[in-house]
């Protein structure tokens, strides 16, 4: 494994000298990144298509789009984020004024996973520079045209002390791990995350971990079924089920299920055809290894929808499984793939119960006009975020900070959280010698 003592001692060095706080020097820094994600357009269009076939609309929304949003709210706000906040004292202190500062970490790294490899890399990135920090990237190398491109666009246009991409397998996220960052931002699975925090905790790193878990959508009896079967599908088949925030099983009441798979059903037709195979806007699976790993669950339940895969082309179809119990194997971790079981309810705190009693999800979407049930189920039920009559789209707008609880992940970032994410606030009590 290479050593990167040198690559930390460099920016550690340049962080010290003090440039990267200049509010100016972080907005210019934020506008060459964009410009240089909007020259890059074709370049990023292309390598997604050959890692994971995602299609052109797809990766403009949700990785191009996405972080040029970010960024542009950033280089909004900045100077009054960045400003020292004054704030009321004690009459206790007499004489004394108090105000915040807020300082960069230093040195960041950030750890970026495969599935949204344009987004999950430059949106935490965004954050480290609107702070002022230097930073090191390591991107996945399961998405190797969009590692490779990553380092291209940051290597070639920022200097190494300063920003850098580590490209490499998983030894060199262990060497980078063994290194004194003065933080650290992880997305990827529970487990990896573990693994990291472990490795943090040797040098007391601070660290945000964006995980995952099995979230569900909560559809009641009172659901309007047409709009619930498009946001759910639109939702959990975008990006081959590859999505973290993604619907992972459907908790429905009996009453509507069979009505709710059917529509959904209409839904996967009329978005990717009669024959999903054929279709040029579907994605395929990361690896073989992940393959094998969803087609096994094929094997649970009974399908209802879809069920065709082909390993040659890392395809699998949207699928719906019904007649899923707790104990099935596809219950007992998240999936992330377009393979959606289904479980039912007949009462509510039926439902409640069975997600309280496992980890606490990364995000929750529940169906429903009743306000005691939005209420029961929100303060009843822990997790990360989520939407009420919608899915997904709260990981989408500046306004609301983004992240998981427990299992799911410590932290969050987007809009002004990913700006607090990378900043220490220093508080500071001024009192006169008169």
């Amino acid at each position: 494994m290479e050593n990167y003592q040198e690559l930390t001692a460099k920016q550690k060095t340049f962080f010290q000298s003090g440039k990267t706080k200049d509010v100016q020097y972080r907005l210019n820094a934020l506008t060459k990144l964009k410009e240089i994600m909007t020259s890059h357009e074709q370049e990023i269009l292309d390598a997604l298509k050959a890692d994971l076939n995602k299609p052109e609309v797809e990766t403009k929304r949700a990785e191009i789009g996405l972080v040029i949003g970010e960024i542009n709210f950033m280089i909004e706000n900045l100077s009054s984020w960045s400003t020292t906040q004054e704030v009321e004292t004690p009459s206790t202190h007499e004489g004394a004024t108090s105000f915040i500062i807020s300082e960069p970490y230093g040195s960041a790294l950030v750890i970026a996973p495969w599935n949204y490899p344009i987004q999950l890399a430059l949106a935490p990135l965004a954050g480290a520079i609107a702070a002022g920090n230097c930073a090191v990237l390591k991107p996945s190398e399961l998405t190797p045209h969009t590692s490779s491109l990553l380092a291209k666009m940051i290597n070639e246009n920022f200097s190494e002390e300063y920003l850098r991409v580590v490209e490499g397998e998983v030894e060199t996220s262990t060497a980078l791990l063994k290194e004194k960052f003065d933080y650290i931002f992880f997305t990827g699975s529970t487990g990896v995350g573990k693994i990291v925090a472990e490795a943090a905790a040797k040098h007391l790193t601070p660290t945000t971990l964006e995980l995952g878990g099995k979230s569900p959508a909560i559809v009641h009896e009172d659901a309007d079924l047409d709009e619930t079967a498009t946001r759910i599908a639109r939702s959990k088949f975008a990006n081959a089920g590859q999505t973290c925030v993604a619907p992972d099983y459907l908790l429905v009441h009996r009453s509507v299920k069979d009505q709710l798979i059917a529509k959904m059903q209409e839904v996967i037709t009329a978005t990717y055809g009669e024959n999903v195979s054929e279709s040029l806007e579907f994605p395929h699976v990361v690896s073989e290894r992940h393959f094998d790993r969803l087609h096994q669950f094929l094997n649970d339940g009974e399908t209802v929808v879809g069920g065709n895969s082909d390993r040659s082309r890392l395809f699998i179809e949207p699928t719906i499984l019904d007649h899923i119990s707790w104990e099935d194997s596809i219950m007992q971790d998240e999936i992330f793939g377009p393979i959606l079981p289904v479980l039912v309810y007949d009462e509510l705190p039926e439902a409640i119960d069975a997600i309280v009693e496992r980890p606490k999800p990364l995000a929750l979407y529940l169906f429903t006009d009743n306000e005691k049930v939005q209420d029961d189920v929100l303060t009843k039920i822990s997790f990360g975020g989520g939407a009420i009559n919608d899915a997904i789209n709260h990981m989408t707008t500046h306004y609301l900070p983004f992240g998981g609880v427990g299992n799911s992940g410590m932290g969050a970032y987007h809009g002004k959280a990913s700006f607090d994410t990378f900043s220490h606030f220093k508080s500071i009590l001024k009192r006169s010698n008169k």
